[in-house]
């Protein structure tokens, strides 16, 4: 599977796995105030997911020490640690398994005739490593206290806890 790859308009894509995984630990976060934990059910209804595919990915997560799950009557899903110590960064990184965003990245299957006088690699490199840098410096709490941008926005722009925000939990259920 292609982790990163330049498709419907040559646009850079996370794999699907990966935005799933974002997913379902904003929505365990966004519920942490509940006493009911998340259920795979709830999370696959209101992003129109798959239920056994998001099963999987709960599963990894348990393993990966980020939710804790209970099964049976009453069980369901909530983060083992808080939200401000889980790393965006860290997350895509083992959730996807290819940066390799040209050809040239793999050396081992490289068969570009312009290698050795081309500098695009190292253009991609940078912008990989810009990307990823990116993503280290946040964390799943920083994407529910500013949904819409990580740039600094005023809080008057923010939204509330009154006003929903589709996919994730009502703050008020």
């Amino acid at each position: 599977m292609l982790a990163i790859s330049f498709n419907c308009g040559n646009r850079m894509r996370l794999t699907q796995w990966t935005d799933y995984t974002l997913r379902v630990l904003m929505y365990c976060a966004a519920s942490q105030g509940r006493v009911q934990p998340v259920t795979i059910t709830e999370v696959a209804q209101s992003h129109g997911i798959s239920r056994s595919h998001l099963t999987k990915i709960v599963q990894e997560l348990s393993a990966q020490g980020l939710l804790e799950t209970t099964r049976g009557r009453g069980g369901g899903m909530r983060l083992m640690k808080p939200a401000a110590d889980i790393n965006i960064g860290a997350v895509v990184r083992t959730t996807e398994t290819d940066f390799n965003l040209v050809e040239c990245f793999d050396p081992e299957h490289n068969q570009c005739r312009l290698n050795s006088h081309c500098d695009l690699k190292g253009v991609f490199g940078q912008a990989m490593q810009a990307f990823l840098s990116v993503l280290d410096k946040v964390t799943l709490a920083d994407l529910l206290t500013q949904p819409h941008s990580l740039v600094a926005m005023p809080k008057s722009h923010r939204l509330t806890s009154a006003e929903p925000v589709p996919g994730l939990p009502d703050a008020a259920a």
